[in-house]
């Protein structure tokens, strides 16, 4: 099964007149506000106009704090050993046919074996949003640790059960 990974055209078409509500970080940025808090509760729609204002403006080393909600639509069965140790991946519906990669450091977290999540599970996912391009995005950070850099910590929660 194929996936259309957060597709620039259609969701800049579907997501304009949300978009302009929503202001998401660009609108911060353009008024010289330079904070941009984690959302107390899941907020898909504050992701979609990141990840919009994002597409527009290309890569940057902003990394934004995002706190998302939805169905897990395909999952790597094997875990894979980064530079910064072993992680799994899966990715998760956050709503106008939008999909985002979730990236989980599974030596900081405190869960079983990988993979603990499966299509079509429930899921609820803090973490940090990067851009690298169009085809290297996704949602990290999603353990319990913090730094200098980064504040929040994440988590994801499957079916109820919170993973950090």
């Amino acid at each position: 099964m194929k996936f259309r990974l957060l597709p620039a055209v259609a969701a800049a078409l579907l997501c304009a007149p949300f978009a302009a509500s929503a202001q998401g970080l660009f609108g911060q940025a353009l008024t010289g506000q330079t904070t941009h808090d984690m959302p107390a509760t899941c907020d898909n729609a504050r992701f979609l106009a990141d990840q919009q204002g994002l597409e527009q403006s290309g890569p940057t080393r902003i990394d934004l704090p995002e706190h998302l909600c939805g169905q897990v639509l395909a999952i790597s069965p094997k875990a894979k050993r980064t530079r910064s140790g072993w992680h799994g991946y899966f990715y998760v519906s956050v709503g106008q046919g939008v999909s985002i990669r979730i990236v989980s450091d599974l030596d900081q977290m405190n869960a079983p074996q990988w993979p603990w999540v499966n299509k079509g599970d429930q899921v609820e996912v803090q973490g940090r949003y990067y851009y690298d391009s169009l085809r290297r995005q996704g949602v990290d950070w999603t353990h319990h640790g913090t730094s200098r850099k980064w504040r929040w910590p994440g988590y994801v929660v499957v079916n109820g059960i919170r993973y950090q």
